[in-house]
């Protein structure tokens, strides 16, 4: 069956790529989940860099994330932010420290050597992925967190200016291309 197949690889890839997280990972005393976390927020906007978001973005317990973003602040590779409307929000901010740690750990070498391998280094791979992870998502009733540009409330004012439609701010050109957690994909033209 091809289900069967297609998930069997899926899930060796997975595991693959875990082995790598937890190798690139290990000379910064990290994790995967860390390491995940770290690109989460290099990822999200500022609607979506909270430990909520961050919960429900990596699939964990709060107590699990907060033990993550505890050892990360400790590390210097992120800060909290109390939100300037409403303190009782606390935002989450990569480090320069933490970005330089992503660079040199994400995506891991032994991933991008075998995705130079693939026509067209993976683009049509990318789609199907991309296909198939909305779906996971939709059957599940999960959020997409896809990036605002890609969002049904996302607005063009023209002159490069952006909108967000459901908090009415406005975007910059790097908003529309950064995660959200108040994603909703635009409808599938039939």
């Amino acid at each position: 069956m091809a289900g069967d197949r297609l998930y069997a690889l899926l899930e060796r890839l997975g595991n693959l790529l875990r082995t790598e997280e937890r190798a690139a990972g290990l000379p910064h005393g990290l994790q995967p989940v860390h390491l995940q976390a770290l690109r989460y927020l290099q990822a999200c906007n500022r609607y979506s860099n909270t430990p909520a978001a961050l919960t429900e973005y990596l699939g964990l317990t709060k107590g699990t994330v907060s033990q993550t973003l505890l050892l990360l602040e400790e590390k210097g590779l992120l800060r909290k932010e109390a939100d300037t409307e409403d303190r009782r929000v606390v935002h989450l901010l990569l480090t320069e420290e933490g970005r330089a740690v992503l660079k040199a750990a994400l995506p891991p070498e032994l991933f991008k050597r075998a995705l130079a391998r693939l026509p067209g280094d993976g683009d049509g791979l990318e789609e199907a992925l991309t296909g198939l992870l909305s779906a996971l998502q939709a059957a599940n009733a999960q959020r997409s967190f896809g990036a605002c540009g890609t969002c049904k409330h996302f607005q063009r004012e023209g002159s490069g200016r952006f909108r967000c439609g459901l908090t009415r701010e406005p975007l910059s050109r790097e908003d529309s291309q950064l995660l959200c957690r108040e994603h909703e994909a635009l409808p599938v033209p039939h």
